[in-house]
């Protein structure tokens, strides 16, 4: 059952909200053209690349990506230097990204109860593991790179 509370299961339950709420707004409340779905393509496209960035750093340091297990490594560098969670990040702006390609506007109300869930579910739990088992080094990390941005 652990599988069903993964990251990318919340993502893809946001998706469908979002599809399903554009299969339901009166085409009158769609905002659809040019610039939207540039910046639509814009927001998926720097999602995938941080998922991307982050993926390959956390293998370059052999340690989990898996949000339940423990970390053999604290990765604090490439795209972690920027910020502590890239691959939520990337996935806040893919759902962000295709609201507004799929030209559901008001679905981007959904981005901040999606961020407020996987903080919760997952952000906190897993800087509780990472300061109990890298300590300082965590600490200063936090210090020095935000959350989310």
């Amino acid at each position: 059952m652990k599988w069903i509370d993964l990251p990318p299961v919340w993502l893809a339950l946001a998706l469908v909200i979002t599809w399903w709420i554009g299969q339901l707004q009166p085409q009158a409340m769609a905002i659809g053209g040019p610039v939207t779905d540039l910046l639509g393509g814009l927001l998926v496209g720097g999602g995938i690349v941080l998922m991307l960035l982050a993926f390959a750093e956390m293998r370059k340091k052999r340690t989990t990506v898996i949000p339940h297990m423990e970390a053999s490594h604290l990765v604090t560098t490439g795209i972690f230097s920027r910020s502590r969670n890239p691959i939520y990040l990337g996935d806040a702006l893919i759902l962000a990204g295709l609201a507004l390609r799929w030209e559901v506007p008001v679905a981007l109300l959904l981005v901040p109860l999606f961020i407020g869930t996987i903080t919760q579910r997952f952000i906190i739990p897993e800087e509780n593991r990472l300061r109990v088992k890298f300590r300082a080094d965590f600490a200063r990390y936090c210090e020095k790179t935000r959350r989310w941005v």
